[in-house]
């Protein structure tokens, strides 16, 4: 993914490396992505955790990247990366994990659907759980577009992942979370270009016995266009789960598939028996 970089100036180069590292996607956000800076920087600001937002502009077609670069004087401690072209929000947030400089890595949108005011209770999580190596936001609603797709789509896909992990997930694709860097890294390389990322990073984290906890919040109306497809990316949602229980597990899925096929099997063997004196066709 070809990208360009631009850092938040000389202050902030030349500053120690930041504990948080808060990656936002942004494609065709110009309407909101400065107000959304402004709620994150001013709730970072009021703790005490070093930080940096790093900004992924997805190639936006609209005048995000401008405002961004004209804004850099305002927010010090962002960082910008340009992609050349569009590589989806996975691609981004991997990305930026990548090229994060942070400890505890976020991942939030710019939209404003999630409460980003409430980062740093995150990030408070995790420091004081330190077994803990992941916090994700539960939405209690769901106030997305296309709702009556999107709610009985992700209870199904949700219902399905909790079934073949064994694991109570109140919300598996919710894209407000923190988790540790270092811990990430390794299946960084499993993140798809689209939605399900946020899938993908619970999944693996789940699959490989790192604890995750989940933290209640709310979930406003979305500012802008979504970029949401109920099918297509309901389809990808249910695909990457199999995917990663097959990667991690796979006798959860072949088992019961197994099983089924050797039952069906012996009521032939014995149908067989009975209707052609015990001679098996």
């Amino acid at each position: 993914m070809n990208r360009q970089r631009s850092s938040g100036g000389p202050v902030a180069e030349a500053a120690a490396a930041p504990y948080v590292t808060i990656v936002l996607p942004c494609y065709n956000e110009q309407d909101h992505i400065l107000h959304e800076l402004e709620r994150i920087t001013a709730a970072m600001d009021a703790s005490d955790y070093s930080y940096e937002v790093l900004v992924i502009d997805d190639k936006s077609t609209d005048d995000s990247v401008v405002l961004l670069r004209s804004a850099m004087c305002r927010f010090p401690r962002m960082r910008l990366i340009s992609f050349r072209r569009n590589g989806g929000s996975g691609t981004a947030r991997r990305i930026g994990t990548q090229d994060a400089r942070g400890t505890i890595v976020v991942w939030t949108d710019a939209d404003m659907t999630y409460p980003n005011e409430r980062i740093p209770e995150f990030v408070h999580h995790l420091v004081a759980n330190p077994e803990v190596d992941q916090v994700v936001g539960a939405r209690t609603t769901e106030q997305g577009t296309h709702k009556w797709a999107r709610v009985p789509a992700k209870w199904f896909i949700r219902m399905l992942a909790q079934r073949l992990t064994g694991m109570k997930i109140p919300d598996l694709n919710s894209g407000l979370r923190a988790f540790r860097r270092d811990v990430s890294l390794p299946y960084l390389r499993l993140l798809p270009p689209g939605f399900s990322c946020v899938t993908t990073i619970t999944m693996a984290f789940l699959a490989n016995q790192h604890p995750v906890d989940y933290i209640p919040i709310g979930y406003a109306k979305r500012s802008g266009t979504s970029k949401f497809h109920p099918f297509r990316d309901a389809r990808r949602y249910i695909l990457q789960v199999l995917r990663m229980v097959m990667y991690f597990d796979p006798i959860r899925v072949l088992m019961p598939i197994a099983l089924w096929i050797m039952g069906l099997g012996f009521v032939k063997l014995v149908v067989d028996l009975v209707r052609y004196d015990l001679r098996v066709t």
